[in-house]
């Protein structure tokens, strides 16, 4: 409940920033209750429609959520709120929870940029320049084509969560309700209620959205369906030939869709995309460089129809205007050295997915990891089951960070992990999740 916190103000602007700073400084919890609107306006000597006005805006913000005559309250993961729920991992304890990179599996940066800044030199980039550089352009658009992706204008970004971002609020506003996979990537069911949007869940299995679900969340009034081709966070899930038919098929029949496709995993799985473009006139595809050369190389590029691709450009020529040329030189240049070897490294993430789930499964423990670097574990208790194995000296991201309505569970991320490691490990999560779910039920909801 809220409590004795005296939200104040006398207009809408005033009493909507008293309750963000609030929430921003845990002063009202989420879940927290707000006071109906005549009861606040009473309170503060206002007009019941200036309330309304800032409960309105504060909705739009993704701050909180209203359901009618049940009233306002904060919601769960409000936008105000600080975003980092790591884990405190205590010393010695192995941190399997933070979803990065295997670093030895990185390339060195040094060399392209290097010959980034070299380039920068004889040709610095000015004011009045391309957006993006022909050369990255051209190399994106031809890997674009291997895999059957539709044609479409290439663009950057500074990752694909900007990308997700910039396209959704190129077509969608507050209010408006955007199909999500269930459990799925936690940024991004952060991001569309701090857009004022509505995330609607759709449970996926080891072969992605379940296409049923999809098609009833866009029946219900959902605009937009967001979708992660390969190495799904945080379930391994990829998009195969028999699911993308399945889901090609389910847009087809909503064409008004906006279709947004994460192929994050490019770079690092061996599996191949399956493309759901093509059914509808808004769609994009976006790769991002993070987990093939690291998070700290803010690049994705994107494609998508010629409309989409000319909104994002534009908002972006009045915001930051480009990507660093000096950026989109180096991952020209990697690509141009084959500086990562994509099968390799697929191979590596591979070996440890397959021992864990191997091991687990032997356990009597279910998991799932079809691609990327992380593993899914369902658990009956997910607070005491991260609680039991940081005690053991393994810590896991909780799957609260990563649910809307599908059941608890915990992500390990494999990055970490040598042959030795498995055995203790799938030791470890056995005892934390007894008694375990040993269903053989492949869906996560």
């Amino acid at each position: 409940m809220l409590g004795e916190y005296p939200i104040h103000g006398r207009g809408a602007a005033e009493i909507s920033a008293s309750v963000e700073q609030a929430v921003a400084d845990g002063r009202l919890a989420p879940g927290a209750s707000l006071p109906p609107l005549r009861d606040l306006a009473e309170r503060l000597g206002v007009n019941a429609n200036t309330v309304a006005a800032a409960y309105r805006a504060l909705r739009d913000r993704g701050v909180i959520e209203t359901a009618g005559r049940r009233g306002s309250r904060v919601r769960a993961r409000p936008a105000s709120a600080p975003r980092d729920t790591r884990l405190t991992v205590p010393a010695g304890a192995r941190d399997l929870s933070g979803g990065n990179p295997d670093p030895a599996l990185l390339p060195r940066l040094g060399p392209a940029l290097a010959a980034a800044a070299a380039r920068a030199d004889r040709s610095p980039m000015l004011y009045g320049g391309p957006s993006i550089d022909p050369g990255l352009a051209r190399a994106a658009r031809a890997a674009f084509d291997r895999d059957g992706v539709p044609d479409g204008p290439v663009a950057v970004t500074s990752g694909s969560l900007d990308c997700i971002e910039r396209v959704l609020t190129a077509w969608l506003r507050p209010g408006d309700a955007v199909a999500v996979e269930d459990p799925g990537w936690g940024a991004l069911l952060d991001l569309v209620p701090a857009l004022g949007m509505r995330p609607v869940p759709v449970p996926v299995d080891d072969e992605g959205p379940l296409p049923d679900q999809a098609a009833r969340a866009l029946a219900g009034g959902a605009r937009a369906l967001v979708v992660t081709a390969r190495a799904q966070n945080p379930t391994g899930a990829a998009i195969g030939a028999r699911r993308a038919e399945a889901l090609r098929a389910v847009l087809a029949a909503h064409p008004d869709t906006l279709l947004l496709e994460d192929d994050h995993g490019h770079g690092i799985v061996d599996l191949p995309l399956h493309p759901l473009a093509g059914h509808g006139p808004r769609w994009a595809l976006v790769r991002s460089t993070a987990k093939a050369y690291g998070p700290d190389l803010r690049l994705a590029v994107w494609t998508g129809d010629p409309v989409t691709v000319d909104r994002v450009r534009g908002r972006q020529r009045l915001g930051p205007g480009w990507v660093s040329h000096l950026l989109q030189h180096a991952v020209t240049e990697l690509w141009r050295t084959d500086a990562v070897d994509p099968g390799a490294v697929a191979r590596s993430y591979g070996a440890r997915r397959d021992a864990l789930r191997t091991a687990l499964a032997g356990r009597g423990v279910t998991a799932h990891g079809r691609s990327g670097m992380n593993v899914w574990v369902p658990v009956p208790d997910e607070t005491a089951a991260v609680a039991a194995l940081l005690h053991s000296g393994w810590a896991a991201a909780p799957g609260t960070r990563f649910r809307l309505r599908s059941g608890p569970g915990m992500r390990l991320t494999v990055s970490p992990l040598g042959e030795r490691d498995i055995a203790p490990l799938a030791d470890a999560v056995a005892a934390a999740v007894r008694p375990a779910a040993t269903a053989s039920d492949r869906r996560y909801d």
